[in-house]
């Protein structure tokens, strides 16, 4: 089967009938090894997939869509890019689903920067195909989202939230607004800052496992 975006693949090492779903959204720039680095950490039910955005950034990189550096925070991100990438994300994982013995009831979203952005996007837009949301280092964009996805049920999503204090690239005020939007849709999360720049520090992994055991 061909699917719309290339990935790295971590088995379960325990298997069941059905396994959980650990998809790794990278930022922009980088590339599918660079969370992938983290997936023998995590838990051992999981299947651990890391996707390579669509659009090549050279020499290495990849991007979900392009960014515009110089302007304010409303005109960023080339909109109609990033949400040709979220139906990307959730075809991928009707694609994982179909080809792979994954629980489609669970899987989860780990997004730094601007996977996270993206994380966002996908799981308000279709919360029925996405359980969890982890969003480091990134911010909500609801225009992103599809119209109208106020109107979604959200009682089954959760998200844990993490930032940086000191993040030079995405202020840390950007982050902290995501909160009070998601508690308004009634979205259960968990938000924690560390004293770390661009980046995930030890703290927040850790944080981040627990979070996702519990």
């Amino acid at each position: 089967m061909a699917f719309s975006l290339f990935h790295l693949v971590r088995e379960p090492k325990t298997k069941k009938g059905k396994n959980p779903l650990l998809l790794l959204l990278h930022g922009y720039g980088s590339n599918e090894e660079d969370l992938f680095s983290f997936a023998s950490e995590l838990p051992d039910e999981y299947y651990v997939i890391s996707a390579r955005a669509p659009y090549g950034l050279p020499p290495y990189g990849y991007a979900w869509y392009a960014i515009n550096f110089d302007a304010d925070e409303n005109k960023f991100s080339d909109i109609a890019e990033a949400r040709q990438s979220r139906d990307l994300v959730l075809q991928f994982i009707d694609e994982l689903t179909a080809q792979y013995p994954i629980d489609a009831e669970d899987v989860t979203l780990v997004g730094f920067s601007q996977g996270c952005i993206l994380g966002y996007a996908a799981a308000l837009s279709h919360p029925q195909k996405i359980r969890r949301v982890v969003a480091m280092s990134g911010y909500l964009n609801e225009d992103i989202a599809v119209e109208g996805f106020r109107e979604n049920d959200f009682s089954q999503l959760k998200m844990f939230i993490s930032h940086g204090s000191a993040d030079q690239v995405i202020p840390v005020d950007w982050a902290r607004k995501a909160k009070p939007e998601l508690d308004k849709l009634g979205i259960e999360s968990v938000y924690k800052e560390y004293p770390v720049g661009h980046g995930v520090a030890p703290q927040n992994f850790y944080d981040l496992l627990a979070w996702l055991k519990r």
